[in-house]
């Protein structure tokens, strides 16, 4: 009987790592999908002096100044050169930090 509930146990436990791993995997594509669509036109080359995704030196110099919910801030309210929300209108401040998070690696 116990060794049942204990196979049951460990099913359970590998179905819920999977179904994890399937959203965490889901969320990265989501990110990168996001990007693609709203970021990379300036952040790929640098356009209009965005700070280029995988600059890491730059991206770590702006976490520092501005912390993320700076960085999340400025996203939202524009910069001189990047309108509000950037190019995704209908992101939350959490996929804007995902988005920061993800250019600067």
């Amino acid at each position: 009987m116990h060794k049942e509930n204990l196979v049951k146990q460990l099913s359970l436990m590998a179905t819920l790592l999977c179904v994890a791993v399937g959203v965490g995997a889901q969320a990265s594509a989501d990110v990168a999908s996001t990007y693609q669509k709203s970021c990379a036109a300036c952040h790929d080359s640098g356009n209009l002096s965005a700070p280029k995704k995988g600059d890491t030196q730059v991206w770590q110099k702006l976490k520092t100044q501005k912390g993320m919910d700076g960085l999340v801030k400025s996203t939202r309210q524009g910069m001189p050169q990047m309108p509000a929300m950037g190019l995704c209108q209908t992101c939350s401040d959490k996929e804007f930090a995902e988005l920061i998070d993800y250019m600067s690696k």
